[in-house]
């Protein structure tokens, strides 16, 4: 199919088919009502061909391609093509049955015609901040099936022939804690897919129904191609690794072991995770579209970088997971925190793969979706509120430099609130924001670092749900590099008297002038510390980003604080590192 569309015109298709996809997601934030989707972006929007598969996804959050991986198909099952009409609108939260990987993630997909011939959809998913369940923001640590996380929506309709179905509308809104704010974001879902509808339509009357088809077709078999490319650049073999989780949540405090072996046969990749944890009590449990997403994000990363973000990726790929693990879990398990487990099962993956290309992995990153809630009424509006933020942390080091700071990684790409947008419209004053010194771990090239961020109460009745891991397995370095510092969530009592929180918490009771922190984790460093220039090592000092007790521990690096100035002790310094070089031979 590749032959028959020249390869100018195939990028060019590509390229509008994403440029359709970004401006889905524009209008989505633009018109969004939450802050978790206007300021956050935590939300993702596709293209797809008439037959159900993905052909461009615009870049905004990996996690979300799984819970729009099967629905279309979904869609394709339940409705007949004779009964979808232009200006139909489908809409599903569904884990279970093809509608997402958790509840509060919200997806709708519409019909795209052209001279009454089906030529595609579009779709999108947003995070709406609350979907019921038994506690605000729709994850707990205490969850122990998903009929607690809230509310499960069948693939309906939610328009038909342009108009909105009211009782589909209002049943999800009635449903929720926060109405007027997840009416203000569905009205944005259903404008991003408008937008898209027309914008596709553009693109297939400039080329022409058929000719559009075979371009789809042959980018799909190009992405195929260019994937079993780099898969064939790396070596044949089986690889393994494992790492854990923290827990499984409240009911379990057990540490819980994710485990792949990956095989690489010449153009095809197969990822078996026999021997990983079997589902738990708790809300990190995943779906397969979940699993087969993370290993698609995975292996772009490391063999398709420069590949077309669409189906035919999956095809030299693939997944098994012994149904009933925490990697392919069944009903009715909870599913809420699937995210932890997806970023251990990218850890996991690349750990394998660092054994046979280190130059193409990272160390362990932060690996985590650190999530805050509060909820409460706020009493300059006296509405009732679900405020949901998502802390970044360290990304690793790899062969070529420092990782990075403060930023989301693999699975997650989500923007900070702004503590101005923050502070204007919750009742929570931000008292500290920063970078966490020393979480970086060492090496010739430095772990990123996590972040510190505390939040004070600054009125009675709140409550604070914490939602974090990598608390006790720490994100480990390669090559000779050290690890990162694990996160801490801690609670102080009107600001004083500290105390250490576990890596998830359910609904801690808050009043004014109590003091949440969020410390999230660093991440690994790569090659040994004691090959790092000591000029580097110096500006870190500067910055902040690495201690002098540190630098001389880690790096052997003696740094002098004088006069206002920080500077290198050259000669005690080459005494260090000779020493440690000596002891090693």
């Amino acid at each position: 199919m590749v032959n028959q569309v020249d390869p100018i015109t195939l990028e060019i298709v590509g390229n509008l088919l994403l440029s359709v996809a970004e401006e889905m997601g524009i209008t989505l934030v633009k018109t969004a009502f939450s802050t978790n989707i206007k300021e956050r972006k935590d939300c993702s929007t596709a293209v797809f061909d008439a037959k159900g598969n993905m052909t461009a996804q615009a870049e905004y959050v990996p996690m979300h391609l799984g819970s729009m991986l099967d629905v279309v198909n979904e869609v394709l099952k339940r409705y007949p093509t004779d009964s979808i009409y232009p200006g139909d609108m489908f809409v599903t939260n569904d884990p279970y049955s093809g509608g997402g990987t958790h509840l509060p993630d919200i997806t709708m997909v519409a019909p795209v015609f052209e001279t009454d011939k089906l030529v595609g959809f579009v779709a999108n998913i947003a995070h709406h901040s609350d979907i019921g369940g038994m506690v605000p923001g729709s994850v707990s640590p205490d969850s122990t099936t998903i009929y607690q996380e809230g509310l499960r929506i069948p693939l309906v309709k939610i328009c038909s022939k342009g108009e909105l179905i009211r009782e589909s509308y209002d049943f999800i809104t009635l449903n929720t804690r926060t109405p007027v704010e997840r009416q203000g974001d569905l009205d944005a879902q259903i404008a991003s897919n408008k937008a898209g509808v027309r914008r596709l339509q553009e693109v297939v009357r400039k080329y022409g129904v058929d000719y559009f088809e075979a371009c789809t077709d042959a980018l799909l078999d190009y992405a195929e191609e260019l994937m079993r490319a780099g898969i064939r650049s790396l070596p044949n073999g089986t690889y393994t690794f494992e790492d854990y989780l923290d827990d499984a949540g409240t009911h379990s405090q057990d540490p819980v072991l994710i485990r792949a072996q990956i095989t690489i046969d010449e153009s095809n990749a197969i990822v078996d995770f026999e021997g990983t944890s079997p589902q738990v009590p708790g809300p990190l449990n995943m779906v397969y579209s979940g699993l087969v997403t993370t290993i698609f994000y995975c292996f772009k990363a490391v063999a398709g970088q420069n590949v077309f973000s669409n189906q035919g990726i999956y095809r030299p790929l693939t997944v098994k997971a012994p149904k009933g693990s925490i990697v392919n879990c069944t009903l009715p398990v909870p599913v809420g925190q699937r995210i932890d487990t997806s970023q251990r099962v990218v850890d996991v993956i690349l750990g394998a793969l660092s054994k046979v290309a280190p130059e193409r992995v990272l160390a362990a990153c932060n690996s985590v979706v650190t999530s805050a809630i509060f909820s409460g009424t706020n009493p300059n509006t006296e509405n009732y509120f679900v405020y949901l933020e998502t802390i970044a942390g360290g990304s690793g080091a790899h062969a070529f430099g420092d990782g990075l700071s403060g930023v989301q990684v693999h699975m997650t790409n989500t923007s900070n609130l702004p503590v101005e947008a923050l502070e204007r419209e919750y009742p929570i004053l931000i008292e500290k924001y920063a970078l966490r010194t020393d979480s970086g771990g060492a090496g010739l090239h430095r772990g990123g670092l996590g972040i510190q961020r505390d939040y004070r109460i600054l009125t009675d009745g709140l409550s604070y749900t914490g939602l974090g891991d990598r608390h006790k397995f720490a994100p480990w370095g390669i090559n000779g590099g050290k690890e990162g510092s694990p996160g801490i969530f801690s609670f102080a009592k009107n600001g004083k008297e500290e105390i250490k929180l576990s890596s998830k918490v359910s609904e801690l009771p808050l009043n004014k002038g109590d003091v949440v922190r969020v410390s999230s984790p660093g991440s690994g460093g790569f090659g040994s510390p004691f090959e790092r220039n000591p000029e580097l090592v110096l500006f870190d000092v500067i910055d902040q980003k690495v201690s002098v007790e540190k630098a001389l521990e880690d790096y052997g690096v003696s740094i002098i604080y004088k006069n206002g100035t920080y500077s290198i002790d050259i000669e005690e310094t080459k005494r260090n590192r000779l020493g440690v070089l000596q002891n090693s031979i």
